[in-house]
């Protein structure tokens, strides 16, 4: 079997200064480098937070994210990628962290199988993270 790692999700965004911004401030991120890949007409940007990476598209002539995009449940039921998603210790602390800080938490998931939340990044794009419960 090759080997291999996790390097990066991509997210498609109106306004990537905006953006850059909104995951420096919201989560954390800074960037690595910007750049612009013609084949794409798009304006690009990679976010790094240790070893996680953003790769972050502003495309010229883009369609807006769909509404039922934004929101988890009727978001599965459409084929593709959905998010990514990341682990933090203590989900209610990451709540009130994000309260704080206005992001827009669109869905949280307290469960027996499980809790996490979505927040929504300034274009709508969804993120998960699941609190990892005791092994």
């Amino acid at each position: 079997m090759a080997d291999f790692a996790f390097h990066h999700a991509g997210v498609s965004v109106p306004d990537l200064d905006a953006a850059i911004d909104w995951y420096h401030r919201v989560l954390g991120f800074t960037l690595e480098k910007r750049f612009y890949i013609e084949a794409a007409r798009s304006h690009t940007a990679m976010v790094r937070k240790g070893p996680l990476r953003f790769e972050i598209f502003e495309v010229e002539g883009a369609a807006p994210l769909p509404e039922d995009r934004r929101h988890p449940p009727r978001d599965v039921k459409t084929h593709g990628n959905k998010h990514a998603a990341f682990q933090v210790p203590d989900l209610d602390a990451f709540l009130a962290e994000m309260e704080q800080k206005g992001a827009d938490i669109a869905f949280v998931v307290r469960e027996s199988f499980g809790k996490g939340c979505f927040i929504r990044d300034c274009a709508g794009n969804l993120i998960e993270f699941v609190e990892q419960p005791e092994a």
